[in-house]
Formats: C-alpha cells, structure tokens, sequence
C-alpha cells in the first residue's frame, strides 16, 4: 500500500508539471463582410499546421508518462483491495488531483469503471448556462476568470486590432481592383473615387477610432459586428453556407484486433470510440485551461494567439432565434456526456466520469454499439408515427434560419417539459458523434458525406452543434465545424490531438473494466417526447419536416463538389524552386480561374488575426497587378512549346505575382488589410448617404463580390476538406499543399458546370508552371 501512495504522489507531481509547463447574405454580408463559410476564416495562409508544436508534444509527451504511472499505481491498488474495486477517498481535497482510487465514481453511469488520466474536476461556473449574444468580450468577462490556466494567461497581453490609416487603406485596395475594371471609363471613374475616398470617409474613420479607442478599448472593434452580422443574423441554413468538413485520414489499427461483436458497423464502432477517448482528453485541457495557448513564429519569442474561441468548442450549441441566433455554453463541470447520432436517432452517451476522464475503451464500444442496436430497432420499416417523426428532426436543423426557429417553438409547444429537457441534454453534450450507415470510399464520396450528409444522412445530424464527428460502417472518419464564434485553427488543433491518437494507441492506454455497468449510460433522448409527437393533430410540425427535408434536398442536389488529387509535386519541390507554397498554388488558382472565366474575378483568401485579442479574420485579396500581368502571359491556352526568352519572361511575371501576394498576406496579417477597415466605417454610416462614393462603384463592388472564396489548410492526417461558394455563382476552394501533392476541393452550384472544368484547369496549371520553372524538363511533359 505504502508503494502505491508513493506512485500516486509521482503522478501527482508530474499532473502539476504539465500543468505548468503548459504555462447570401444581407448588403453588408455579401459586399462588406464577405465568405462566410470554411475554417480558412480563421487560417493564416502561412499557416499550415499547428502553432507551437514543440509545446505539445512535450505535453502529450508527459501525459503518457502519467499514463504509465496510473496503470501502475491502478495496479498496486487492485492488489490490495480485498473485492478488486477502488474505494472513494472522500477526504480527498476537491480542488486537487483526483486520485486513481476514485474510479468507483459516484456517477451511476461511471461506477465500477476504471480509468486513466485522472485530473482535478473543472472549476464549476457561475452560471449552469450562458447563452451569448455574440459577444467575446461579455462571454470572456464571465468565464476566462473561473477557467484561467495556461490557455488563457496570454489574453491580457494581446495587442488589439488597429485600424490602418485611410491613405494606406486606399493605397492598398487600389491595386487590388484596378485589373477587374472593365473598361478605360471604369478605371477614371474608379481613381476619381479613391481620390475623395479619403476627405469623404474621415468622419467615419473617426468614429471607428473612438469605437476601438473607448467603446470597445479591451476587446476587437471588429469582434461584436463579425460575429452577429457576419454570422449569427445570417438567415441562410448552416449546411453548404456556414459549415466546414475535414475528411480525416483513415487509422489501419482498426482492422488489427478482434472485434468486440462480428457485426457490419464493428470498425465504425472501434474509430469513434478512439475518437470519442480522445475528445474526452483534450476536453480535459480546453475545460480545465490547461492546454498551452498557441504560439506563432519561427524565432523566440513567439507571438501568442488568441484563445478565446476554445470556449465555443465543446458543450456549446447554436440555437435558432428569429432575426439573429444564440450560442448556448453549457458548465462543462455538470455534464458528462455526448451526443451520439445514428439513423436519425439521437442519444445521450455518457463516455467521461465525474472528473472528466474517459471512460474505458470496451466500454464505449460497447455503448456505441447499444447505439446501433436500439437506432436499427426503431429503423426496421414497421416503427410507429412517434419513431418516424423523431427519426426526422434532424432535417429541422438543416432549414433556414427563421424556420427552424419556428419550429423549435413548434416542438417546445408540443413537447412542454419533455421536449425542453431533450433539447437540452442535446445542446448540453460534449459533441456529437455521427454513426453513418454508409460506406464510402473515395475522397469525393467522403467529402459528400461529411460536408452535408448526402439525402441518406442528412437527418442523422444536428447542424447547430458547434463540433460533429463523424465515422462511417467502414471506418472513415470526419468532423463538421459550426463556424459562428469558432474560426478553423482551434478546431484544427482538436483534430490535430484525437487523429493522433490511433485506436491501437487507445486501447493500449485505457484502462480495465472493474464491474459490470457497460450496458447503462445510454439514452434515447427524444424518446420521453414520443408520445406527444406522435398525436395526429401535429400537422403544423409534420408540415415543417417536410418542407426542411425538401429544401434540404434542393440545396445538397444544386450542389457539387470534385476533389483534384495532384501528385505531380507539392510544397517540397515549390520551395526548392524558391517559392511561398501558399502563394505559388493561389497563382494556380488565378490562372486556372482565368480560363476558365475569361477573367479575373473577386478573390478572397482568409488571414487570421488571432495575434490579436479577439481577432478572427482578414482578407488577403489575391488580385493584383502582378496576378494579372502573370495570368495574361500565360493566356488563356497552356504552351509547353514556349522559348526560352517567353519562359523566363513567365518565370519573372510568376515571381512577382508570387512576392506580391506574400506581401499582401504579410500586411493583412499585421493588421493593415483593407475589407474590415472598409467594413467598420459601413457599419457606422447612418445610411447609404453618408458612404463614400467609392463604396457603390462597379469595380469596388465586384472586387468585393468573392467569385472565388479560398482557404489553405495542410495537416498529415486530414485527406481533404472543403466548404462551400460565398455567391451563387461563385466558387470555393479549400486546398492542401503536401510535400508531393496539392489537393483540391471545389465546389460550386451544379447549374454551372465548373468544378470538374477547375479541377482540370488547376492540374494543367501546375505543369505549366513547372515547366516555366524548369525549361529542360519541358520537353518531357
């Protein structure tokens, strides 16, 4: 007994060492605010993986040492318990490490369970839930004092958004729109305006400032204004306009062990309850603040980012209003379960004991699979009208704003109390998981899949919680991100964590089964309300399903996505050639774009600005002089036959274009971008008379409508992604730049026909662009 304090106490010390050494839209949407879609919005495009690895890793690094000494201590301790069962040390300091004797938890779902890295339970809120408003600075206000931890211990010395100098603003916008004039007329009219944009718009370039300087000194001047008008007021549905996916790269330890039960859906079970023990620890960190805050920057010292959005990730739901929706934030502290989703069926699972550890491995599949069981039951083609309405309410979710705001106040009439706790439990869960009676293959039928649900599962989601994952019979794995007050990069950083985390690696660190509970933890979460929605005289709700799903299925058929898979080079031979990744593949972009156009078109990719408190995103306009000057060179027909004074001429013009475009990137980043300047001074006009006659100039307007909405994200274990276009005859391009390969995502609305076109174009640019690059490889091409 005497060796098993003395481990405890080790592994107590090592919980404080990692503690410490963790130390469209509406006028102003579409042409001042811009994309709303995709976790590019919060990506820097010279960003392509995780700020402050080396941080991680040690923390990751001492968890497993954690890990081993628990085992150990568990061990020892099951040696000297006469019934093989931990007992509960109630003289145990609440605020302290929880000892591994706890397992015997006092949670009835929990109890006789052991497991693994135990940590102190999260510090309880003064509030049960907070429903924001779209407010960083109000949410922070409330709950970054009770969290605290190396998380946040950054945000008080974060410089706020500036606001660049009018002069600066038009110097920079200018050679940004100049190349989409469309005639001479249309330059003089445009050089006039950004002559008198100064003088016109210094009343409210003054306003702003007074904003940033006093009304809002300790947040962003942009935060309130992107979130509500940017997001939360956006009345379009989620799906396709908000949402974005990852398509997760596939874990072969699933097909390395025996099967709990020889069943179908076995290697979807084994990949989301790896997934769902992984979530349950880096909840652990976000809950409790103890995940380091992240860290940009080659050299020391490294810039600290923002970690306010890590709030909105788990517990958190959006909840439909009329006129501008809510974001519920429920304690972490009082909830210990998540959301899992199968054949339109949602359950409460509790995965996590009281401390907020996950439970057992053998016992979330076992859960998972009493998932399945009762969701197939109730799937069989003979469920009543009660099973077959509360198999569709997941449609509900996916409707435009104002409706599924209705018919949330349709359930909550015909439910009452019932429906209220259903709904709650529901928003209330970790996240949800999705268990998808599919078995897609490729990248194209995956991104299908994830991005919307197909018409086969779009009811088995939930669009409005903030992080859905999702697995599928086959093993493939993917996660859907709410985009309202979370931006990509903290998702990224989650999924970066649980896709590391193989189901071998799992099984091997989880702990042993001490009792015999793996059949409870499971409810059906609308099954309490069967009865009430079962009544013939629903007709206004059944109505209301109907219509979602049939607008549901409108919205997903008018769309379509193609993944480009290039693998004639990646970032390892464009950085040889001595080029930014990301700047080179926007170059591909723009020349593929122009013959596929014809043109030049509005082009938007995404900048964080998390350096700064409270930052989201800038744009970084991939227009310029240079862009265009290369992209005519080029012409609108590939040449692989060029001479070689014609190649060195594109070489130079591809260089430029190149440069220009990191300097932009460069300027955004430090807060000197131009649309959010733009956009502040609009949101402060009293009406369209008070505007600067710039702002309803042809040239300013279309090099603000983003035809083409881009974002760059490169993770090892993320296959592909994707969002959706910002305009209806826009595009969208999400693309990953590997060391031998880029790939792709396009997607636009079907009636145009030009995601496969695209595709094509970006694959012949690239081998163009390589040949300009190295003339004697021109000849094999």
């Amino acid at each position: 007994m005497q060796k098993y304090r003395m481990l405890i106490g080790v592994a107590k010390g090592l919980d404080l060492s990692i503690r410490a050494s963790s130390g469209k839209h509406q006028r102003t949407i579409k042409h001042l605010i811009g994309s709303s879609s995709g976790p590019g919005r919060g990506i820097s495009s010279s960003i392509t993986a995780i700020a402050a690895t080396e941080t991680r890793t040690l923390l990751h690094r001492r968890f497993q040492e954690y890990h081993t000494l628990q085992n150990t201590a568990m061990t020892a301790a099951n040696m000297t318990s006469r019934d093989g069962r931990h007992r509960r040390r109630d003289d145990l300091p609440q605020n302290s490490l929880q000892q591994v004797v706890e397992c015997h938890s006092a949670h009835p779902h929990t109890r006789g369970i052991a497991t693994q890295s135990q940590t102190k339970p999260f510090p309880k809120w003064p509030i049960a839930m907070l429903e924001s408003k779209g407010n960083y600075k109000e949410d922070a206000d409330i709950l970054e004092p009770v969290i605290g931890g190396p998380l946040y211990s950054a945000q008080s010395s974060l410089p706020r958004l500036p606001v660049p100098e009018l002069q600066e603003t038009i110097s920079t916008f200018l050679p940004t729109a100049l190349p989409l004039a469309e005639s001479e007329q249309e330059v003089r009219d445009l050089m006039e305006k950004c002559r008198m944009f100064p003088q016109q718009a210094r009343k409210l370039h003054e306003k702003l400032l007074h904003r940033k300087q006093h009304d809002m000194k300790d947040t962003s001047w942009l935060q309130l204004w992107w979130n509500t008008a940017g997001y939360l007021q956006v009345r379009d549905p989620v799906t396709v306009n908000v949402s974005y996916y990852f398509n997760f790269k596939d874990d072969p330890t699933i097909f390395g062990h025996d099967h709990v039960h020889a069943t179908p859906h076995c290697l979807g079970v084994k990949r989301g309850a790896a997934l769902l023990y992984a979530s349950a620890e880096f909840r652990n960190m976000i809950c409790s603040g103890a995940f380091p805050h992240e860290r940009i920057g080659r050299k020391e010292p490294k810039k600290p980012l923002c970690s306010v959005a890590f709030k909105y990730m788990f517990h958190c739901c959006r909840i439909p209003r009329r006129e501008m929706d809510t974001y519920k934030m429920y304690d972490p502290s009082l909830h210990t379960h998540c959301i899992v989703a199968r054949n339109g069926r949602f359950f409460a699972v509790e995965f996590v004991d009281d401390n907020g550890n996950p439970l057992d491995m053998h016992v979330l599949e076992e859960r998972l699979h009493r998932c399945i069981e009762l969701a197939d039951i109730n799937h069989d083609g003979k469920e009543d009208m009660g099973d077959q309405i509360i198999s569709m309410l997941g449609w509900l979710t996916s409707s435009d704003r104002d409706s599924w705001a209705d018919a949330r106040e349709e359930l909550l009439r015909i439910g009452g109390t019932p429906m209220e706790k259903a709904l709650e439990k529901l928003e209330s869960g970790a996240l949800l998981l999705c268990l998808d009676n599919e078995r897609p293959m490729s990248k194209k039928e995956c991104g299908d899949l994830f991005w919307t649900g197909n018409l086969s599962c779009g009811h088995n989601r939930w669009f409005d919680k903030s992080i859905q994952l999702f697995v599928t019979d086959n093993g493939k794995a993917g996660l859907q991100g709410e985009h309202s007050m979370m931006d990509g990069m903290p998702v990224i950083a989650f999924s970066d964590y649980i896709t590391k985390q193989t189901y071998s690696h799992v099984r091997e660190k989880s702990g042993s089964v001490i009792g015999d509970c793996m059949g409870e933890g499971v409810t059906d979460i609308f099954a309490q309300c069967k009865t009430q929605l079962s009544s013939s005289s629903n007709v206004a709700l059944k109505s209301m399903i109907v219509k979602a799903e049939e607008d549901f299925r409108t919205l997903i058929t008018d769309h379509e996505q193609h993944v480009e898979s290039f693998q004639g080079y990646g970032s390892t031979l464009m950085k040889k050639m001595g080029y930014s990744p990301d700047a080179y593949a926007q170059m591909a972009i723009q020349l593929a774009v122009y013959r596929l156009h014809g043109k030049q078109v509005g082009t938007y990719e995404a900048t964080q600005m998390r350096p700064y408190l409270h930052g989201r995103t800038e744009t970084t306009r991939t227009v310029s002089l240079e862009s265009a000057k290369f992209v005519q060179r080029m012409g609108m027909v590939a040449n692989f036959n060029d001479s070689p004074s014609s190649l060195q001429e594109k070489k130079d013009l591809l260089e430029n274009a190149v440069n220009s475009h990191v300097n932009y990137v460069t300027k955004a980043a430090n807060g000197k971008g131009v649309d959010r300047h733009f956009l502040g001074m609009s949101m402060l006009a009293e009406g369209d008379n008070q505007l600067p006659e710039l702002y309803s100039d042809p040239v300013f307007i279309r090099s603000k409508t983003w035809r083409v909405s881009t974002s760059h994200l490169t993770h090892p274990n993320i296959e592909h992604w994707g969002f959706g276009e910002v305009v209806a005859d826009g595009l969208g391009v999400a693309y990953s730049i590997k060391p031998n390969s880029c790939i792709f995502n396009i997607a636009a609305r079907k009636e145009h026909g030009w995601t496969e076109k695209l595709s094509h174009l970006l694959e012949e640019a690239l081998l163009e662009m390589k040949a300009v690059n190295d003339p004697i490889q021109t000849s094999k091409l």
